[in-house]
This record gives C-alpha cells, sequence and structure tokens, in this order.
C-alpha cells in the first residue's frame, strides 16, 4: 500500500468515532461509573433516539481521575466531536482546560459549575438549594441538635461546596453542629473506612451525611456492621439503589435525589439545537430542582426508577 493510501486510510479510522453516516457527534463525559451517572446515560440514549441526525457518545471517567477527562476530550476532539457536555472532577483546576474545551466546541458543565468558565451553560441542581433540603432533613433527624459529620469525595469541588453552604445556611440556630468534613478521592473503600474511623473517634456524633452517591452506601453499610443504626442517624444524595432501600427499611432518614436522566437528556438536546444554529437556546444555566426522599414517598420514587432503568 502507498504512503498516501495509508494515511487516508488512518485519518478514516481516527475519524471513524465521531463522524458516522457525515453527522455531527455530541458526546456526555460523566464521572466514575455508578447508578447516578448509569441514570444520566439513559438521558443521553433517549435524546439519541429523538435526535436520528447526530451521533451521542457517553464516557465514564473509569478512574476518577482529571487526566483521563482530558484525554477522553483530546481524542474526540481529534476525531471531530461537535459539542460536549461535562461532569468535571475538579472544578477549580480544570477551567483551563474547559476554557481552552470550549474555544473548540460547545461545551456543556452538568452537576458541578466552573464559575466564570468559558462555558455555554451550566446544567444541573442548584446546590445550595439541594444543601438546604439536606438540611431539613438533618433538623428531623437530630430535633434537639446535636453534632454532624459530612463525607464528600473532594470538598473543594463546586457542588460540595455549595452543598456545604446550603447545609449551614439551613442549619444556623438550629443547635447543630457540623464538626468535620471526610474526603475519599472518590475512593468507595476509603469511603467506607473514613466512616468507620469516625465512629471509633467521635462516638459523639449523631448524624452522618453523605454528600455524594456512593456515600449514602458507604455510611449505610459502615453504620450497619458497627451495630449503631439505633444511635446514628443517616442523611444522603442521590438515588443508588442501597440508598433507596435504606430509606425503605427506616435505615437512612432520607436522601436528597437530583434528576441525572434529565442531566443527560436535556444536555444532549441542548447541545443538538445550539449546533443546529438555535443560539437562543444555551441561557447560560439551567437549574433541573432536587428533591427530598423520605420515608413517605420513597415507594414512589423506586417504582419511577425502575421505569427509567427499564428504558
Amino acid at each position: 500500500m502507498k504512503l498516501s493510501a495509508k494515511i487516508i486510510l488512518l485519518a478514516a479510522l481516527l475519524n471513524f468515532g465521531c463522524k458516522r453516516n457525515d453527522k455531527p457527534t455530541i458526546a456526555f463525559i460523566a464521572g466514575a461509573a455508578t447508578d447516578f451517572w448509569t441514570l444520566a446515560e439513559k438521558g443521553t440514549n433517549q435524546a439519541a433516539k429523538e435526535l436520528p441526525g447526530y451521533n451521542v457518545i457517553f464516557k465514564y471517567t473509569t478512574d476518577g481521575a482529571t487526566e483521563e477527562q482530558k484525554r477522553v476530550v483530546d481524542d474526540l476532539l481529534v476525531n471531530g466531536v461537535s459539542g460536549i457536555a461535562i461532569a468535571p472532577l475538579d472544578p477549580i483546576n480544570q477551567k483551563p482546560f474547559i476554557d481552552a474545551t470550549a474555544e473548540q466546541v460547545p461545551v456543556v458543565i452538568t452537576d458541578s459549575d466552573i464559575p466564570g468558565s468559558k462555558r455555554l451553560c451550566y446544567l444541573g441542581t442548584s446546590n445550595i438549594q439541594a444543601g438546604k433540603a439536606a438540611g431539613q432533613l438533618i433538623k428531623t433527624a437530630l430535633p434537639k441538635g446535636g453534632k454532624v459529620m459530612l463525607f464528600v469525595g473532594k470538598a473543594d469541588a463546586q457542588n460540595a461546596k455549595e452543598r456545604i453552604t446550603g447545609l449551614e445556611e439551613e442549619l444556623k440556630d438550629s443547635g447543630i453542629t457540623i464538626v468535620g468534613i471526610k474526603t475519599d478521592n472518590i475512593d468507595r473503600v476509603r469511603a467506607k473506612a473514613n466512616v468507620n474511623d469516625v465512629l471509633v473517634s467521635n462516638p459523639e456524633v449523631g448524624c452522618f451525611v453523605g454528600l455524594w452517591s456512593y456515600n449514602g452506601p458507604a455510611i449505610l453499610n459502615a453504620v450497619k456492621e458497627s451495630g449503631k443504626l439505633a444511635s446514628v442517624k443517616i442523611v444522603c444524595f442521590d438515588e443508588e439503589q442501597e440508598t433507596l432501600q435504606g430509606v425503605q427499611k427506616g435505615e437512612i432518614v432520607g436522601t436528597v435525589v437530583q434528576q441525572p436522566y434529565e442531566f443527560g437528556y436535556q444536555s444532549v438536546k441542548l447541545l443538538a439545537k445550539y449546533i443546529s444554529g438555535d443560539k437562543k437556546s444555551a441561557p447560560g444555566e439551567v437549574i433541573i430542582p432536587a428533591t427530598i426522599i423520605n420515608h413517605d414517598n420513597v415507594e414512589g420514587f423506586i417504582a419511577k426508577m425502575k421505569a427509567i432503568r427499564a428504558k
């Protein structure tokens, strides 16, 4: 085979992932593989069905590292992607990377915003309001006041910071004190170990709060194994199946759920409109409401989740 023919073949192979049938491609880049992002993928799949003129790609960040997210984005850009939705893992330090990407293609940020970046739009939860909702659950759990420990992957992520702000605002003058924040760097083993450490070192803490989706099951399993379910209240975020089962059984006071399905669905639809020329389709911010799930409404919510997963 002549050299020119080899170059043409190589170019075709490189572009195959993003230019199948000459259709523009929209990519959604999630965080680590969790039930939360599985629901977002369902949303992108539905959007793809409604957008036959587009290729839609969903990517997980398997090792939870920003370096992998950058590699994924770089590959997509080389292959001619037309728009990207991304859940940044380290919003503070990823701003230059997001800005550089946004200079080449429209970028929608979801889950944790990067204020001041060149992103087209933030689409996701108002995390301050979600934090306030969690604060309401904590006040239900500790009506006479008490001490709370927070657990999260990264405390400096924008969504974590805003949830903590919302919590602090809601708990002001309630007699409830946040005594600390334990981080795990998106490591489920470490997440559970953090809970065990607090159970031993801070026995006076009456409520454990998980700010990211996998923190709920980590807290529940550690508290169960310690035999302290009767004395330690649990409040968490998102709709992992173990979390919902815990709410159902009365082992978890409640969880603040977002709508990751809508993150996926609406991000892809918004980018498709923008790419097609509708520049008014990106208002800068699209807030998807969060909801409190407790023992009173968990059955209906579980049924709703089963229907979404069956799609």
